[in-house]
């Protein structure tokens, strides 16, 4: 959207930047002139200064420097279109619409924010009341005094199925269900969809209610999420929407220091703690919108995850979303908590130093990206070790910068090196006597340059996936759906394999949700996100038990069929790096000889699953050993005599 100069110089004029600025930092008269500490760098003898004739800051120790609108984005964290729009509201003015499609969307919007607005005023007349006292000794024993549930806007839901549309009678029924505060089923009459809990507002980067968060009170209800959310609106975005992000914005300035946390309770208990510069994602794990609005906060944020598995899962999940996007001078830095703890736990249990003292420990991403790999799978035999590796280059294959991709895998194949190969004591040197130089040798060849890739294996490297992999992976889809308690096993493979199919992702933020998850829910969860599993799977010929079929037999073909989807990937990558390295040792060579036969019997595998799919003609896809370029015992043997 354009805005001419004309009105943003307007705007400006009708903005008093000292008394913007003086809502958040402590401003002194000093002359015609403003002084200030500055809030981008620590110092304490004010070097800040505010001009208000002029209309611009300026720090004369790091030199930041801007107007009134650049006050609001650098300092507060909004878009430029959202600070104009808080501005030009505070001075009475209108910002123009570019079109009347937009003006009528602006118009909407408005209306659904004094909803939400309306809503939120019940919510905490509820808490006040009678009926809200179960809610305020929830807070209580929480510990959560006057100042922080007023900060935060806690309130009450009542349990009536009616209540808040009585409260909100002023606002016609079909608001209300578009705001996600009501809920139609079929025919039957709306009700609320918030009853009996403790309730947060979730709110915009300029402050405002877009949505909600409620917690369940009654233990005895199992048949409810513990926690549940408002709906996506056209206010309400989770997966472009961080808890907390108006108030962190400006604290994570002053501190230089941004937490990420799991769920809004955490960051309430945080801020309760003066931890004020965290902000949480709304039920899913960090998104690539998020991510890109934690970096315009600060440059390094802190992610801090639970340290059980669901924890390690979310942190992996996060990692790989940030890979991506990776660049210079940006990145993330990972904080597990420990083990039973959340951050509320271990403030509680040993103070705000204790964890001080666990964010002073944030590793860097690479450094938990090695670690969360490494102990992820056994690592005791050859053929484990090559998993780790193709795990790890996997990861590296998706680093977009260039510069970035090139020393992540420097550093990991060093620290695989490390720990595959870690040194041994060697006896005293001995001279030798020296031996003609011939073929016979040159033990392994390692006198001859490596070899290049052979033309057909290359080209079968590159090729996306085929309709093979696409039908397989469908029918998997189809088994986690009838038998969703597999899920959980087959995580790290399914994160895998959402590089080819979006929709293991899906399956696993339902996992991350905490919810139950049967076998009839599947197909609704991916259709909430735009998905739905082929209309012909399980198709004809596709005689996998676990499609029709439930128990220890489907369950374990299940298990082969994923292995051989997410496996045999990594093993063929690990073995196209051995090509091109320098065989020295005999440990080397029996490690490429292993890979080479667990390459075999995945092919096999896929084999099997090929002639299940009608396509006994794939069998030509197995690559014999002589054919993939590398040299076979024989022929090592016989260099080597």
């Amino acid at each position: 959207m354009s805005l001419s100069p004309q009105f943003l110089d307007e705007l400006r004029s009708r903005i008093t930047l000292s008394a913007v600025i003086g809502r958040t930092e402590r401003v002194i008269k000093a002359g015609r002139e403003f002084k200030a500490c500055c809030p981008f760098h620590h110092e304490k003898t004010p070097s800040f200064t505010i001009n208000d004739e002029k209309g611009f800051y300026h720090c004369f120790g790091c030199g930041a420097h801007g107007d009134v609108i650049r006050w609001m984005t650098d300092q507060r964290g909004l878009s430029f279109m959202d600070a104009v729009k808080q501005l030009a509201e505070e001075a009475g003015m209108e910002v123009p619409a570019p079109d009347p499609r937009q003006a009528e969307r602006a118009v909407k919007q408005k209306s659904l924010h004094d909803v939400m607005a309306a809503a939120q005023g019940f919510f905490v007349d509820q808490l006040a009341s009678d009926e809200g006292a179960r809610a305020r000794a929830y807070l209580a024993s929480r510990g959560f005094g006057t100042a922080v549930c007023r900060e935060f806007g806690f309130g009450y839901a009542p349990e009536g199925r009616q209540a808040l549309k009585g409260a909100l009678g002023a606002f016609p029924e079909p608001m209300l269900i578009e705001g996600g505060l009501r809920i139609v089923v079929d025919d039957k009459e709306p009700y609320d969809r918030f009853r009996g809990r403790l309730m947060l507002p979730i709110q915009d980067a300029r402050g405002r209610v877009i949505a909600f968060g409620g917690r369940i009170l009654d233990k005895t209800k199992t048949d409810a999420p513990k926690y549940l959310n408002s709906p996506d609106t056209p206010l309400f975005d989770k997966g472009r929407t961080l808890y907390n992000h108006h108030r962190a914005s400006a604290a994570s300035r002053r501190t230089g220091r941004l937490i990420v946390v799991e769920g809004y309770m955490d960051v309430i208990a945080l801020a309760a703690a003066g931890f004020e510069e965290a902000v949480a994602p709304l039920g899913t794990a960090l998104t690539e919108t998020q991510i890109e609005m934690v970096w315009r906060m600060v440059d390094m944020p802190v992610l801090c995850f639970d340290g059980d598995a669901a924890g390690q899962r979310a942190a992996m999940r996060a990692i790989t979303r940030a890979l991506p996007l990776l660049r210079p001078g940006h990145s993330l830095r990972i904080v597990t908590m420990p083990e039973g703890q959340d951050p509320d736990d271990l403030i509680k249990a040993r103070g705000p130093a204790a964890m001080e003292e666990v964010l002073a420990g944030a590793q860097s991403l690479l450094d938990t990206l090695w670690r969360v790999e490494r102990d992820a799978a056994p690592t005791g035999s050859p053929e484990e070790k090559a998993g780790l590796k193709a795990r790890l280059m996997a990861h590296v294959e998706t680093i977009a910068d260039p510069d970035i991709k090139a020393l992540y895998r420097r550093d990991l194949l060093e620290r695989f090196s490390d720990f595959a190969f870690p040194r041994r004591e060697q006896a005293p040197w001995q001279p030798r006597q020296q031996a003609p130089r011939g073929p016979q040798n040159r033990r392994f060849g390692r006198d001859l340059p490596p070899p290049l890739p052979h033309e057909e294996t290359a080209a079968r490297l590159r090729r996306p996936a085929n309709p093979f992999r696409a039908a397989t992976i469908e029918a998997v889809l189809t088994g986690l759906a009838r038998c969703p308690q597999d899920i959980a096993r087959h995580a790290p493979a399914l994160a895998r394999l959402a590089r080819e199919d979006a929709r293991c992702d899906v399956l696993l933020d339902a996992l991350d949700e905490g919810a139950p998850l049967e076998s009839g829910q599947m197909a609704t969860i991916l259709a909430r996100k735009g998905w739905t599993l082929g209309a012909d799977a399980p198709r004809h010929g596709m005689h996998f038990a676990f499609l029709s079929g439930s128990g220890e037999a489907a369950s374990a073909e299940l298990a082969d069929v994923i292995a051989v989807l997410a496996e045999k990937p990594e093993v063929e990558r690990a073995l196209e790096e051995w090509k091109y390295r320098d065989i020295s040792t005999d440990a080397e060579w029996l490690e490429q000889q292993r890979l080479l036969t667990r390459l075999r019997d995945l092919e096999k595998r896929e084999l099997d699953l090929k002639a299940r799919l009608g396509q006994m003609a794939a069998a030509d896809g197995i690559i014999a050993q002589e054919a993939a370029g590398f040299p076979t015992e024989a022929a090592n043997s016989k260099m080597a005599e």
